[in-house]
């Protein structure tokens, strides 16, 4: 019989597949004693296992690229962390094996970060994935993952860990869903580059048996179990012409009466680019350059280095529209050379731009190679600040971009509440604004973003945060001045309408998603956008929101 269950749907497309389940996670090794003669060789044991597997997690980097290349360098990263390694040789040297002082080690590790309410517990998937890959190989036991099989599937599992995600074979894959997770988890952003339908956050996933048939719709977040016939029919006509749509759809983004909405991508680095045109962005939204810095959590890249990674995006868009974000370091992305380590609560502290303002000379190397960068290129450089909070930190930003002698757009990233009320005065310092949804719903919901349990605050259709983006664009509407969107709420085809109904000027997402978010914008008049930002607004919950804006674009 057919059933119905929902969750959040973070990767659009429909998958209809027999269940199959994540590997068996690594099961807690006995807490058994060794003579203290053996723990130099247990220690030599342990450290081995970390360095395989932070090797192994680079190689799957290296091999999937682009935004799963930044994710996986980061969490191998994190195996080699020097104080976590440090905690497992203390616990071996008074007794315990290599595989219970590794368990034990990252257990304290993860309770350690999320009583002191740090940033990075919301990385949970990544931390037990680590721990599970040292263990199974510590009792020389298969790693956990994906399920064998010929013929293709619909994963289920508690969570996806970035390495899982990355190299998912979308022949095999035809979807996945999570009962953990959210909208802007690290697996929800890479199925959405790898075009794999996903829902994640839905309870009981884990109670569906093996074999069993279900039918995925990663756009509405619907699952149905034992769909029906014409269920099945149904949703296989929807995505067909979807498909179609999606064929027939090119060009610059714009509505179906000519109001032009540019459509950029978001890339992480110079590998993100191909699949950026062959989208057929219109630009860069969102050039992420953390890549660079993570290759290295001691020191800063050289200018040098900085000045090649650089060039390489900003020549792939000749005429074309980068907008690069400075550095956001802090919080989830430390950085020794950069972040304080004992900070109580790094999301709430010193990071992005108070970051780099208190460190003036990282962000000054930054600034002048972009500068070098553009040097002689036909392109549209624009480059913007991670957390800016008030006019005197916009100020600030404008100060050292000019300072550094850098030819381009100055502009501010609406991150924070404050920035967002404040909106006007913060442009009268720069000359654009750039609204990053996901870290604005956190601090606007006290959510955190990698949550699961608090998914509902961090969904983008939430009525309150559409009044914090309609705020920002009717700020910048009245200064002449321009109001992307370069956040995961972007990639929403339908949101898509309503945040050019609100007033934002462009819209950037993962390359996978503009081709969806074209199509959409094309069926609708600018008029009939506005009408549907408005109802989505006069809304008392994100799905209300959600609602009553199809209905308006519907016709009902």
């Amino acid at each position: 019989m057919e059933t119905t269950l929902r969750g959040v749907g973070v990767s659009h497309g429909v998958a209809i597949g027999e269940v199959r389940h994540m590997g068996t996670a690594v099961l807690e090794p006995p807490a058994k004693q060794i003579p203290a003669e053996e723990a130099e060789r247990e220690q030599g044991r342990a450290r081995q296992a970390v360095e395989a597997v932070a090797a192994d997690l680079t190689a799957r980097g290296n091999l999937a690229g682009g935004e799963a290349q930044h994710v996986l360098e980061a969490q191998a990263m994190m195996a080699q962390d020097p104080e976590l390694m440090a905690d497992v040789e203390r616990r071996i040297a008074v007794g315990s094996t290599a595989e219970r002082g590794v368990y034990d080690a990252f257990a304290s590790y993860r309770a350690l970060l999320a009583n002191a309410g740090e940033y990075l517990a919301g990385r949970v998937a990544d931390l037990d994935d680590v721990r599970n890959r040292i263990v199974a190989r510590l009792l020389g036991v298969p790693m956990p993952g994906v399920p064998d099989s010929d013929e293709p599937y619909v994963l289920i599992a508690r969570d996806l860990a970035p390495a899982d995600t990355a190299l998912l074979d979308p022949a095999l894959v035809l979807g996945f869903v999570t009962e953990e997770g959210g909208p802007t988890s690290h697996s929800a952003i890479l199925a959405r580059a790898l075009g794999v339908p996903a829902v994640v956050a839905l309870p009981g996933a884990g109670e569906l048996a093996e074999g069993t048939v279900i039918a995925v719709d990663g756009s509405t977040g619907e699952i149905f179990v034992e769909p029906s016939a014409g269920k099945r029919a149904e949703m296989e006509s929807a995505a067909a012409a979807r498909k179609a749509a999606l064929s027939a759809s090119s060009g610059p983004g714009a509505t179906s009466d000519g109001h032009k909405v540019p459509l950029l991508a978001n890339v992480g680095g110079p590998g993100d680019v191909p699949a950026a045109v062959e989208a057929g962005a219109e630009g860069v939204g969102l050039f992420r350059t953390e890549f660079l810095f993570l290759d290295d959590s001691k020191r800063a890249p050289s200018e040098e280095k900085q000045v090649a990674a650089y060039r390489a995006v900003l020549e792939a868009f000749p005429e074309g529209r980068v907008v690069v974000r400075v550095l956001d370091a802090g919080a989830d992305k430390p950085l020794d050379f950069l972040t304080p380590a004992d900070e109580p609560n790094p999301a709430l502290g010193v990071r992005g731009l108070r970051s780099l303002l208190d460190h003036p000379d990282v962000l000054r190397t930054q600034l002048t190679a972009l500068s070098k960068a553009a040097r002689g290129l036909p392109v549209h450089l624009e480059v913007m600040a991670p957390m800016v909070a008030d006019r005197a930190d916009a100020k600030a930003f404008a100060d050292a971009c000019r300072e550094a002698g850098l030819h381009a757009k100055f502009g501010a990233m609406v991150e924070i509440p404050s920035a967002a009320l404040r909106a006007r005065s913060i442009l009268r310092e720069v000359e654009f604004l750039s609204l990053g949804t996901n870290d604005l719903a956190q601090y606007t919901f006290a959510a955190d973003r990698q949550v699961g349990a608090v998914s509902r605050l961090q969904d983008p259709w939430q009525p309150a945060l559409l009044d914090l983006v309609a705020l920002s664009a009717e700020a910048a509407g009245a200064e002449g001045k321009s109001c992307g969107v370069c956040g995961e709420a972007a990639s929403d085809p339908l949101l898509a309408c309503v945040l050019t109904g609100l007033g934002v000027t462009s819209l950037s997402m993962g390359a996978a998603s503009i081709p969806y978010v074209r199509a959409t914008l094309a069926k609708y008049t600018l008029a009939q956008c506005e009408r549907a930002a408005s109802a989505a607004r006069a809304a008392d919950s994100a799905e209300e929101a959600r609602v009553a804006a199809q209905a308006v674009l519907s016709g009902e």
